[in-house]
């Protein structure tokens, strides 16, 4: 690797103004400042997701380090690989590690809205390109520690939206047939999905204001309006195509997809939730709440390091299966799957 600080940071340090980029994931809206465009240049997974907004729920400031310096605080997880959480007295701190070596830390209060994403320059002088400063895995950590403190979470799942705008929730562990069920599906329905592994559930708080966050589709060029509609990027249905379920929770895209690559940053009612398992005869078992509950949690993506988050997020799941039913779903990898579901009556 090449040390010489003195020229990376002078490369480092060209600035052209204040720059400015924002992305909107699960309705948690993200801005992001820095002195270079490069600094706030949203990963590839993120720019289906950019908005134009004012107002963000969270803001992240990127600078540029010569030094991280050592790590202060009590650590609390690590990953065991790319990144390690540290509490702080203000708040706390995610180190991000490649190549054995720390290149970039996260510093966010403790009710996630206000950052700093320090940047390591002698460990980028080495590079050539972009730094990528948002790439996974922080914007996922950062929208999922966000999500506590707010009526919602994010689960191991693909949402399926019919043409009608009836929103499914097919939720599973790797390997229970996430990928399969969008196959299937695709290849029945001209369905939309919002996601093949990752979806964020939330209260759907939609009243037509004026201050919702636009998201431009990235394939027909619309507005779509989060919490508003249940329109999505290709604008398969229009509002007037009312979902005949209203449970008044909604699902989101992420950009963290499965093998079958669909991360739409859309959104639709959720009518049902199927907690899927490889079977025999398309089997549906409606479950109980607590069984629910329990099912639900063991897929989602839950920071485990708080017991006030693990406590907010089992408060939330149990609001969430007393407005949606959900099934247990043990399927064959086959058209008659779908059509169980079409077929089905709660």
């Amino acid at each position: 690797m090449r040390t010489d600080l003195g020229q990376g940071l002078s490369r480092m340090s060209e600035q052209d103004g204040a720059h400015h980029s924002r992305f909107c994931v699960g309705a948690v809206s993200v801005g992001v400042t820095g002195r270079r465009s490069d600094d706030v240049a949203l990963a590839r997974s993120l720019r289906p997701f950019r908005v134009e907004t004012h107002h963000c729920d969270v803001n992240v400031a990127v600078e540029w380090v010569s030094d991280l310096g050592l790590t202060p605080g009590q650590q609390l997880f690590d990953s065991g690989a790319t990144w390690r959480l540290y509490q702080r007295e203000d708040g706390f701190q995610f180190d991000f590690i490649a190549r054995d070596q720390l290149y970039k830390r996260l510093l966010v209060d403790s009710l996630f809205r206000e950052a700093t994403l320090q940047m390591s320059a002698e460990y980028f002088d080495s590079f050539l390109g972009l730094a990528d400063p948002l790439s996974y895995p922080l914007d996922e950590l950062l929208i999922m520690h966000r999500l506590t403190q707010e009526k919602a979470i994010e689960l191991h799942s693909c949402g399926i939206v019919r043409p009608d705008g009836t929103g499914n929730l097919f939720v599973g562990h790797s390997g229970a047939g996430k990928s399969t069920t969008t196959r299937l599906w695709t290849e029945r329905e001209d369905v939309e999905v919002l996601s093949d592994d990752r979806i964020i559930v939330r209260r759907d708080d939609s009243d037509g204001s004026a201050d919702e966050v636009g998201i431009p589709s990235a394939s027909s060029g619309q507005v779509l309006r989060l919490r508003d509609r249940s329109a999505l990027p290709t604008a398969r249905f229009t509002q007037d195509d009312k979902p005949k379920t209203n449970s008044g929770m909604r699902m989101y895209g992420t950009p963290w997809h499965g093998e079958a690559a669909y991360a739409s940053p859309g959104s639709a009612p959720l009518a049902r939730i199927f907690i899927l398992e490889h079977g025999h005869g398309n089997v549906l078992t409606q479950l109980s709440p607590s069984q629910a509950v329990a099912e639900l949690f063991a897929r989602s993506f839950v920071p485990f390091h708080r017991h006030e988050y693990v406590d907010s997020a089992l408060e939330f799941l149990q609001e969430l299966v007393s407005a949606v039913p959900v099934y247990h779903y043990a399927f064959e990898p086959n058209e008659a799957a779908v059509e169980r579901i079409l077929e089905f009556r709660d």
